[in-house]
């Protein structure tokens, strides 16, 4: 496994990598989540690359980017075990240097849900990913379910830019009690962790609600919000039920519907999703 760290390094090694190459790209802080992305990028793939950078541009100005986990050893340790060939560690400098000014936009499915609490997150994200793209070329990226809508804005992004490469979405990789796995839920305190198990309960019974028929999505939200009142410690942010590809809010639910919610349990804000089928 080799550690590139510059741009230069990581063009000039990419000459001679085998194809088809898959890329993960990550945060770091490393769970079975990103290795689940790992191994699957593996399966499929002769040369596997995978990034860790903490992108400073998709955090707000009261976000916890100083405080994001990191843990870069650990990191290294995990990916070569999983057989991964590159590591593209750059540094925040090496990314946006001195008077960078481009900007990747991607217009309407970026205005709801996180969008809409998170001003300027997608533009940090979409540039962010559309960079990683062109330095590493892949011809596969894989990302996961739980972080659905970014997962739309990239899959648009890359069809509306033709860029030459399949966006592979990977299915959430959960807790045994369902939690979503994710590096914030470090931050969550033994009682707070437990109280945590609502959110896909609360999923669950969307999913529940729908197979018996269900189709009115305001009836739907409502019982969701319900039971996430019960656990005194939750704190929702929001509930929605939308179009999957177009993330506008539904009133009758028609399949694929995308169900999302943001619950605050303590510190972190905590995603998921799951979709109606």
């Amino acid at each position: 496994m080799k550690v590139i760290e510059t741009i230069v390094e990581m063009n000039r090694l990419r000459l001679k990598l085998a194809e088809p190459v898959g890329f993960v790209p990550t945060m770091g802080y490393l769970h079975d989540g990103h290795l689940a992305l790992v191994n699957q990028a593996r399966s499929e793939n002769s040369t596997v690359v995978v990034s860790i950078f903490v992108n400073p541009t998709q955090f707000g100005p009261t976000e916890d980017f100083k405080s994001y986990p990191r843990d870069i050893k650990r990191d290294l340790a995990m990916l070569e075990k999983a057989k991964t060939d590159i590591v593209f560690m750059p540094s925040a400098a090496e990314m946006y240097p001195p008077r960078f000014s481009s900007w990747v936009d991607v217009e309407k499915i970026t205005e709801q849900l996180e969008g809409a609490v998170r001003p300027g997150h997608f533009r940090g994200v979409a540039t962010v990913v559309a960079k990683l793209f062109n330095i590493v070329r892949p011809a596969r990226a894989y990302f996961g379910q739980k972080d659905a809508q970014q997962m739309t804005v990239i899959k648009k992004m890359v069809t509306d830019l033709n860029m030459n490469l399949e966006v592979v979405a990977c299915p959430t990789v959960r807790e045994p009690d369902g939690l979503a796995m994710s590096s914030r839920n470090t931050y969550l305190k033994p009682e707070e962790r437990k109280a945590a198990a609502v959110l896909y309960q609360s999923l669950k019974l969307a999913q529940q609600l729908w197979s018996q028929g269900e189709k009115d999505a305001e009836k739907i939200r409502r019982q969701v919000m319900e039971l996430i009142q019960k656990q005194p410690l939750a704190r929702i942010e929001y509930v929605s039920i939308a179009d999957n590809e177009t993330l506008e809010e539904l009133d009758v639910v028609k399949p694929p519907a995308l169900v999302s919610l943001v619950v605050k349990i303590g510190k972190p804000r905590l995603i998921d999703n799951v979709v109606l089928e």
